[in-house]
């Protein structure tokens, strides 16, 4: 015994030792009262000093596991040698084992069938991937992060490691309310919900307006954002798809539906800016009618703030919140994630302020509260007047790959048609005998892979073939080289 103690990384030694040898008594190892060796004999048989051994000892003491006797030594305490002798079926009964997968509901089956993640290439090391659309972590400005971070340290201590409030951190707050004002939003009788990110938010509001005797119906874009269909598909909605144009959602086949089925539809979401996975931009005549339709139909509108701030040319065009006005029809949610950084998992929802309150409450329930630690770095981050110098200089090297990614695209994939006016990704929709999958797996052969674009589409079997290139985080060699191996593949393909 005690011929296998390695110690590992530059954890304290003594909580190394504490582990083992509690790692040991929870195996049954060591017995309930049994004797511990001597410190000094501990010391010889780790290959450790005494000092670390009389800490480790402490530490076991305090945790429960041992009991000292003055002037005898450590014993270990009868009851958690007990506990591993009932654990390990030591009275000689089986364990006891239950079939969870039995067990799982059909929200818990869903989610896994659902999931993208499980789901997704596991790709070989050195693969080309432009399956991402998060920031490139290299354009991540550590030094003002960590100024910010030592800042809000210095200014409010230890209270941001204490609970928080559920509907956020009040300065950040009044920050991003200002923020969004700036973009032309009217803010009277609005009120704003702390998240952690954008699918939070969209989970929480969707909570509060699933209708309790039915299943919901929901209007959105097609094709749309894959975490909003998987959302909403657990949260129990049918969801109607309204075909894409080149200057945003189809309004005239809208209006049809909406025609068709006027009080059918409980919620409809939307992506007028960087759409994901288009990356289309709403023309401002739609955004209007929109709002227009919406207001006549009485049907509230989620708007997904998704990716507003990387434009590459062109004016700014208002959110729908904003087209809006003093109404209080549009529920937009917003975050930063896509353009800041991930890590911090903040996202806000702007609504009436009636609709917060509640949003507030169901959040209490859920998670108490957004990570204030989050909320304050991101806040003293915006306040030291970073987010300006950093979204400026991300948007001259994103522009420039997407401007990359776009020309290698018109010169290796002609046959594709291309949509996508900013953002992180770039769409293609190619000649309709071609399966994106088909294409997926010749060029995963040749260490290459995107995203095919059917999981972004309402029913199965739509979009077949489409699919999406993230750029943000792969090098200029390998755009080239990458888009280049996607034609080559897609010409060797088998013509129908």
């Amino acid at each position: 015994m005690f011929q296998d103690f390695k110690m590992v990384g530059d954890r304290p030694v003594a909580i190394q030792v504490k582990e083992y040898v509690k790692r040991l008594i929870i195996k049954s190892a060591l017995q309930a009262d049994q004797k511990l060796p001597s410190t000094r004999e501990m010391s010889s048989l780790l290959k450790v000093s005494r000092n670390t051994v009389i800490a480790a000892y402490e530490g076991l003491e305090d945790d429960g596991f041992t009991y000292a006797v003055p002037g005898k030594g450590s014993y270990v305490t009868a009851a958690v040698g007990q506990l591993a002798a009932d654990q390990a079926g030591a009275d000689g009964s089986e364990a006891w084992r239950i079939d969870w997968k039995a067990r799982m509901n059909e929200y818990a089956v869903s989610a896994v069938d659902m999931d993208l993640m499980k789901q997704g290439i596991r790709a070989k090391k050195g693969t080309i991937s432009f399956t991402s659309i998060a920031p490139d972590e290299h354009l991540f400005d550590l030094g003002d992060v960590k100024r910010a971070f030592l800042d809000r340290m210095a200014i409010e201590g230890q209270v941001l490691l204490n609970y928080g409030y559920a509907k956020g951190y009040k300065p950040l707050i009044e920050y991003l309310m200002r923020y969004m004002e700036n973009k032309g939003v009217d803010i009277s009788g609005k009120d704003m919900l702390i998240t952690s990110g954008f699918t939070e938010g969209f989970d929480i509001v969707l909570s509060a307006l699933r209708p309790s005797t039915r299943r919901g119906a929901a209007i959105c874009e097609n094709p749309t954002h894959h975490t909003a269909i998987k959302n909403l598909k657990l949260q129990g909605f049918e969801i109607t798809g309204i075909p894409m144009e080149r200057d945003g959602i189809d309004v005239e086949q809208l209006e049809a539906v909406l025609q068709k089925q006027p009080d059918h539809f409980d919620l409809a979401y939307l992506t007028p800016s960087y759409h994901n996975p288009t990356g289309i931009v709403m023309s401002p005549a739609k955004r209007s009618a929109i709002i227009q339709l919406m207001m006549r139909y009485q049907i509230p509108v989620i708007e997904d703030g998704f990716n507003e701030e990387l434009r590459y040319s062109g004016a700014h065009v208002a959110p729908l919140i904003a087209t809006a006005g003093q109404g209080n029809g549009v529920i937009y949610i917003g975050s930063l994630s896509k353009v800041l950084f991930p890590g911090l998992r903040v996202g806000w929802v702007l609504a009436d302020r009636s609709l917060i309150d509640n949003l507030e409450s169901i959040k209490r329930a859920r998670t108490i509260h957004t990570s204030t630690f989050d909320q304050s770095i991101l806040y003293q981050y915006l306040l030291n007047g970073n987010f300006d110098k950093y979204v400026k200089k991300a948007r001259l090297e994103y522009k420039r790959k997407y401007e990359l990614t776009k020309g290698c695209c018109e010169d290796y994939l002609p046959e594709a048609v291309l949509s996508g006016d900013g953002g992180l990704h770039l769409f293609l929709t190619l000649p309709s005998q071609i399966n994106a999958r088909q294409l997926l797996e010749a060029c995963t052969e040749q260490g290459v892979i995107f995203t095919p674009g059917d999981k972004f589409f309402i029913q199965e079997g739509e979009g077949t073939n489409t699919l999406r290139l993230g750029f943000s985080r792969v090098t200029d060699e390998d755009i080239k080289r990458g888009i280049q191996i996607i034609g080559e593949q897609l010409r060797s393909l088998p013509k129908i």
